[in-house]
C-alpha cells in the first residue's frame, strides 16, 4: 500500500499558514479545522517548516503566554521531513515511529500535495485488517464475498 492511497481516501487538502501567522492565530486555526498541525508556507505550494500542537506546548511551557504574540517562524520546526505519494505505508509508520513526528507533508517536484498523520495511517491499516478479517472468515465459513 502507497501513500497515494491514504491520499486517495483522506483527500489532499492541506491547511497552511503564512510564516508571518501569530502563535495565537495559529491556535485558532488548528480548532478550526480540527486538526493537529499546519505545514507553513508563504504562498500555499511549498514547505517551509511545520508546527504541531506538540511545538506549541513546548514554547508556551519554555517562554509563557508571550508566545502567542510571536511568529510561527519562532516556533516551527524547520527541517520537516516529507515523502513521495509513492511511498510505502510501512515505510512512513516506521519513519514516524523511529522520529516520533505525527504529520508528514506530502511532496511532489518541491511542490505541496497533501499531509498524512499517524491517525490516517492507522485508519488504513486497521480497514486493511478489517478486509482481510472478512475474506479469511468467508473462506473459512464457505461464504463467498
Amino acid at each position: 500500500m502507497r501513500i497515494s492511497d491514504v491520499l486517495r481516501a483522506k483527500g489532499d487538502k492541506v491547511v497552511t499558514v503564512p510564516p508571518e501567522t501569530h502563535v495565537a492565530r495559529l491556535l485558532a486555526v488548528l480548532a478550526e479545522n480540527r486538526i493537529g498541525a499546519v505545514v507553513v508556507s508563504r504562498e500555499g505550494s511549498t514547505v517551509e517548516g511545520i508546527v504541531s500542537e506538540r511545538d506549541i506546548v513546548r514554547a508556551l511551557a519554555a517562554r509563557g503566554s508571550a508566545v502567542l504574540a510571536e511568529p510561527v517562524t519562532a516556533i516551527l520546526t524547520a527541517d520537516v521531513h516529507t515523502i513521495a505519494p509513492d511511498a510505502q505505508l510501512d515505510e512512513v509508520e516506521r519513519m514516524m515511529t523511529e522520529r516520533r513526528f505525527r504529520h508528514v507533508p506530502v511532496v511532489v517536484d518541491g511542490s505541496l500535495r497533501g499531509i498524512v498523520s499517524i491517525g490516517d495511517v492507522v485508519k488504513k491499516r486497521i480497514d486493511e485488517l478489517e478486509t482481510e478479517r472478512s475474506e479469511l472468515t468467508g473462506y473459512i465459513t464457505g461464504e463467498r464475498r
